[in-house]
């Protein structure tokens, strides 16, 4: 009797394949578990491998890649609910229905300062410069409160004269509009009444 919590992938035509094994085999070779019709797919282009209660994909060495969320896999990677999985010309969706019966997660929030990439639950959002730059201060002081002057100062460097407190607001507010899911609740972007704002990391939560 097939578990109703076994994560799942859908693909293009809305068929459900049921990840049941530990490793689940996709590539163009007929004895693969998903064969994948596509000459950009290698004959094994890569395994969805389970371990407990968390599922990974491994990229093998495709000769045309993996692609997590249109970025490509190096590696292995773990899967989350509703990631998008492209081998060739096909697109899968990941389901893990176990999911729903977990609370909400936190959101995932990474910021790359070196290469000016920003990623909520993995998925690359873009920025303007000056949403970066406060981004990125505030990042480098998670968990800290800053101050509206110090995101003044150090957002608007090239400005000596200073900063309005309405061009501070204003730029909050636009970058909660771009990593957090409901702007008016947020939950990683804090104001500290008084005393400026602060990111939240997932460690501020536990």
């Amino acid at each position: 009797m097939t578990n109703p919590n076994t994560p799942f992938l859908c693909d293009p035509s809305k068929q459900e394949h049921l990840l049941e094994q530990t490793v689940t085999r996709l590539g163009r070779a007929v004895e693969n578990e998903i064969v994948i019709v596509s000459k950009r797919a290698s004959r094994e282009h890569a395994h969805i491998r389970r371990d407990g209660r968390r599922t990974f994909l491994d990229d093998l060495g495709s000769t045309n890649g993996t692609f997590l969320n249109g970025e490509r896999v190096l590696g292995s990677v773990q899967l989350r609910d509703g990631d998008q999985i492209a081998v060739g010309e096909v697109t899968f969706t990941f389901h893990d229905p176990d999911t729903t019966t977990r609370e909400t997660p936190f959101p995932e929030l990474e910021v790359n300062l070196e290469a000016g990439i920003v990623r909520l639950n993995r998925k690359t959002i873009q920025l303007s410069p000056k949403e970066f730059s406060l981004l990125a201060y505030l990042y480098q002081n998670r968990g800290k409160v800053c101050s509206k002057d110090e995101i003044g100062r150090t957002v608007w460097s090239e400005y000596q004269s200073g900063i309005y407190d309405y061009q501070i607001e204003n730029l909050i507010r636009r970058l909660r509009t771009k990593i957090e899911g409901d702007p008016n609740l947020p939950v990683l972007l804090i104001t500290v009444r008084g005393l400026g704002y602060k990111l939240l990391g997932k460690t501020d939560m536990e």
